[in-house]
């Protein structure tokens, strides 16, 4: 192999490289910490609320007259239901003093789902 064709050898190589990383990172292969971090905060945020979302549905369960209070928060507004749901307490978790949107939320479209 003479000093050309070398040359030429490591520009294929390195144009090459420069291709697959370009690849990787487009098809999600490959991912920035940044990016891992963010996906790792949202995954973990979605779960907490899917363990806590049911507990919110039991707390509204017991109220005495939540049969009432499910038709209430069914002629709401989509966007009103979550703040329906925190006046009432019941995405306030145990143990803590102040409800979570999220939670309040998710308890809403279950509630509604669910017919509580």
């Amino acid at each position: 192999m003479n000093k050309e064709n070398l040359k030429i050898f490591a520009q294929g190589i390195a144009a090459g490289g420069v291709v697959v990383a370009i690849g990787m990172f487009w098809s999600g292969m490959a991912v920035t910490a940044g990016s891992a971090e963010t996906m790792a905060r949202t995954q973990a945020e979605t779960a907490v609320v899917d363990q806590l979302a049911p507990i919110c549905l039991a707390q509204f369960g017991l109220a005495a007259n939540n049969q009432q209070l499910q038709k209430d928060l069914a002629a709401k507004e989509s966007w009103n239901r979550a703040d329906f749901v925190k006046a009432g307490g019941w995405a306030t978790m145990p143990g803590s003093t102040t409800p979570r949107d999220d939670i309040a939320r998710s308890c809403a479209e279950m509630i509604i789902k669910t017919g509580a």
